[in-house]
């Protein structure tokens, strides 16, 4: 995964997987175009290696975690094969594409399911430009077998018309965990967003866990972790030079965790978040990310030696979450030393002393959990409504080219990574604070606390809104959006 993609992009004429693409041509021209297929993404059971005494089973693209590095060109229309060797119908969600319902890979929003053992061929034209991924969108509930449990997660890079590149090169990192299980237990501190808990939402929220008081709701816990599907200590290290400017693509591919990154005596300049170039460049001692975000940094390698770049969680880190950096002629062993806390805080990436544009409507959505209510899981609430898969409810209409702004207010302890599909959105208020410019696809919403953006509906045609953690989405937290 340690790549120079401009390289790549220059003297190579053949994208990646070309080699296996022939492999299904056969396949592929059954009932389909004889159109020239650029990529061909398998999906199939098959092993993860992360060290030599941990090699996991699972589902994958391609044979590999994780899956391939797609190389896409902005505006340069592509055309994809998508084969489904397992026994049950799949998605492969296009994770921040301004792509057709029927590309998008969502079933609630009507795109087609790749068959149990059959496949799809889709074309659409890449955008916009930056750091995507693919990964699977099929609904696991309480199967931690399937969906995004799965090794089922690959980059995207949509390169753009005009790239500077003002770096020597750049390294894509996806960081996942394995051997999924459910517990019951309390809920681990959080506080790491900026802004403070609201009164009011710890109120509504304390008044739902009376009226569900009992055990608390299954979670998911995971026994082994990685970093592009090798466990600390295994695979190869990052080889850098001193003065090299290093740009990291860092995608959490988790289900359901917040990840951290941090690499000792070095800091993290913020490029882009979720592939969108930020107004401002700011440094960071260490990354959060929540589930399915991205970010884009670069990394000057000034302090010679051999270190651990890892989570600050030192159970997750010791058992695989990290990857060492080594510095040419360096000796020894790779080391660690945990940052000082630090609040993660959108704003100050934005423009500063601007504005948004005034919204055309606000729609207002508050968060509550029910411990417990469904069979032992939590049931997650907007406005007193959990979506049903039955229904396809609740759905709220949007008119096309108008500037909505969504306001949610979290009545729970948890973090909430929202996403919406198909269209990107403008931070406006993160933790209190107001901003302008930061162009994302999700955004970590803290415990008891609100966040506020806007999107254009520039993009018709029924589009999904829900949690991108695994759990939360399944039991309740999502909606879909009809243009009218």
């Amino acid at each position: 995964m340690s790549i120079d993609r401009r390289s790549l992009l220059t003297h190579t004429a053949a994208v990646p997987l070309a080699s296996v693409a022939p492999r299904f041509a056969q396949a592929a021209d059954s009932g389909q175009s004889s159109e020239k297929v650029d990529y061909t993404l398998r999906i199939a059971t098959g092993l993860v290696e992360l060290s030599p005494e941990h090699i996991v089973s699972t589902t994958l693209y391609n044979g590999q975690f994780p899956g391939p590095l797609v190389l896409l060109t902005e505006g340069k229309r592509v055309v994809v094969d998508i084969v489904n060797d397992t026994d049950t119908p799949e998605q492969l969600h296009w994770h921040g594409q301004f792509v057709p319902v029927d590309v998008d890979g969502a079933a609630e929003e009507g795109t087609p399911y790749i068959p149990a053992h059959g496949m799809r061929r889709i074309a659409y034209v890449p955008k916009p430009a930056g750091f995507r991924f693919y990964h699977t969108h099929v609904v696991p509930k309480n199967n931690l077998g399937i969906g995004t449990y799965t090794g089922q997660a690959g980059p995207v890079y949509i390169e753009p018309v005009n790239n500077p590149g003002a770096y020597d090169r750049e390294i894509f990192l996806v960081l996942k965990e394995f051997l999924p299980s459910f517990s019951q237990g309390g809920d681990m501190a959080q506080d790491f967003l900026i802004g403070e808990p609201n009164k009011e939402l710890q109120d509504t929220g304390k008044k739902a866990d009376e009226q569900f008081n009992g055990p608390k709701g299954y979670e998911v816990g995971y026994d082994l972790f990685c970093i592009n599907g090798k466990m600390l200590g295994h695979g190869d290290p990052i080889r850098v030079r001193q003065g090299e400017r290093v740009l990291f693509h860092v995608l959490n591919a988790s289900a359901t965790e917040i990840r951290s990154l941090a690499l000792p005596g070095h800091v993290f300049r913020i490029v882009a978040l979720d592939g969108n170039p930020v107004p401002t460049r700011a440094d960071v001692p260490v990354l959060w990310l929540g589930t399915a975000e991205r970010i884009s940094a670069i990394v000057e390698m000034n302090r010679p030696g051999i270190w651990l770049m890892g989570d600050l969680d030192d159970d997750d880190r010791n058992h695989g979450m990290g990857i060492v950096v080594e510095y040419a002629d360096a000796k020894g062993k790779p080391q660690w030393s945990k940052p000082k806390p630090y609040k993660w805080d959108y704003t100050i990436f934005g423009k500063a002393g601007a504005a948004p544009a005034s919204a055309d409507e606000t729609m207002e959505f508050t968060v509550v959990k029910h411990n417990g209510a469904l069979d032992g899981f939590n049931q997650w609430l907007l406005n007193g409504q959990a979506f049903s898969m039955a229904t396809m409810k609740p759905a709220y209409t949007v008119h096309e080219g108008r500037r909505y702004r969504f306001k949610f207010r979290n009545a729970s302890d948890d973090i909430h990574p929202l996403h919406l599909h198909r269209h990107s959105f403008e931070l406006v208020r993160v933790g209190g604070k107001p901003t302008a410019g930061v162009i994302k696809d999700v955004v970590m919403l803290g415990g008891f606390q609100e966040v506020e953006f806007d999107f254009v509906a520039d993009h018709p045609g029924l589009t999904l809104f829900h949690c991108h953690q695994q759990i939360h989405m399944d039991f309740g937290f999502m909606f879909l959006l009809n243009y009218a």
